[in-house]
């Protein structure tokens, strides 16, 4: 079973209208993809995240001359050695070599891992809250308004790319117009210090629908996110850009958040991914990954999720949710997964168990043009 061909797709799509979070406005979304094949025919899916013309030309000129020969079982050695030169590209080979190993034995990847343990996962829509138009909030309201109609009952929006009061005037307003059955979480992307952070407590003290409020800070001050969650009354939540189980270790160990969110793309492979969700789980914590980026992480997440003990003996929140990208993105649907009522379905063929759209994989392969 060895490595003989190594196909990449880098696509680019450029937003109709601009959004974004409080690090600034995206104004076109990526994905790049990567297909191994083997001599006897099988083939497996990756993704990675990064500038595509820093994937393209690494793939070419480095991963895929290395890959080419090499046996597929051996995953391990062959991830390790990816990731020292580029990790999140060590990632997609991750993926497909996984992929070609379940199909090899005929399994699921649940079934790889051990079966699954839920058939569904809760998602939560996941919102990019800022625009540059003037009724920006009213905006972001009702796009929230139109996916709780179409079933979520969990969603995530953004604050901290405004000054506090308009950003608290954004949330109120939403917590007005939606029902108290649905629960909210606030995403800062590290944007606060602690004294602003605090703030939030007049706003979360008055509702009791909250899912939690996620990197207020900058990740690396543990000792103020100690201070931080013995200040809130709702969870802290934080993690999406760690990559290892150490940088993990360090927060749960001082009792800085309740909850972690790796996220598969940004770790080491899906074989380190899984390692820092069961390092969670052993502490006792909750894990909710976090997955803005990619169709196929958000589909090795939900399996992820699935191969997890529960967290709680409670009825319906045994398990927690995935991250599910509402925003425009035809990426998103590269390697549908089926939803009902806020529930993502395990899929349970051979391998992934889904095929990628090739419609939007022709539609949007980047012909490696200038973009900014």
């Amino acid at each position: 079973m060895q490595i003989a061909r190594v196909e990449t797709y880098p696509l680019l799509y450029t937003l109709g209208q601009p959004y974004g979070d409080a690090n600034g406005y995206k104004k076109y979304r990526t994905c790049f993809l990567i297909r191994i094949i083997t001599n006897s025919g099988t083939e497996g899916w990756g993704e990675a995240v990064d500038w595509l013309p820093t994937l393209e030309k690494g793939f070419s000129e480095r991963i895929i001359p290395y890959l080419l020969g090499k046996r597929a079982p051996d995953r391990l050695s062959i991830v390790s050695t990816i990731a020292k030169w580029h990790q999140r590209a060590a990632v997609a080979v991750s993926m497909a070599l996984t992929e070609i190993l379940a199909k090899e034995a005929g399994l699921s990847l649940c079934e790889l891992w051990g079966g699954a343990l839920h058939s569904s996962i809760p998602v939560y829509a996941s919102f990019q809250s800022y625009s540059d138009r003037e009724d920006w909030p009213l905006h972001s309201v009702r796009l929230v308004e139109a996916q709780i109609h179409n079933g979520f009952r969990m969603v995530k929006v953004k604050v901290g790319g405004r000054c506090w009061q308009e950003d608290r005037r954004h949330i109120e307003r939403l917590k007005a117009s939606i029902p108290e059955s649905v629960q909210v979480a606030l995403d800062a992307n590290q944007s606060y210090d602690l004294a602003t952070a605090r703030k939030w407590e007049q706003v979360f003290s008055r509702y009791g629908n909250w899912l939690w409020m996620e990197e207020p800070m900058p990740m690396e001050r543990t000792e103020e996110y100690v201070k931080l969650r013995a200040a809130l009354s709702v969870p802290l939540a934080g993690g999406e850009n760690l990559i290892r189980c150490n940088q993990f270790l360090h927060l749960l160990k001082n009792g800085a958040v309740d909850l972690i969110q790796p996220d598969p793309v940004h770790s080491e492979g899906i074989d380190s991914y899984r390692e820092n969700l069961t390092m969670g789980r052993n502490f006792g914590h909750r894990v909710s990954p976090h997955v803005y980026d990619g169709s196929l992480a958000r589909l090795y997440a939900i399996c992820s999720q699935a191969c997890l003990p529960a967290w709680s003996k409670m009825d319906g929140d045994k398990i927690e949710p995935v991250e599910w990208d509402v925003m425009e993105n035809p990426f998103t649907e590269l390697f549908p997964i089926k939803l009902q009522g806020g529930l993502a379905v395990v899929p349970d063929g051979i391998g992934i168990g889904v095929e990628p759209d090739w419609r939007i994989i022709n539609a949007l392969r980047w012909d490696g043009s200038a973009y900014v």
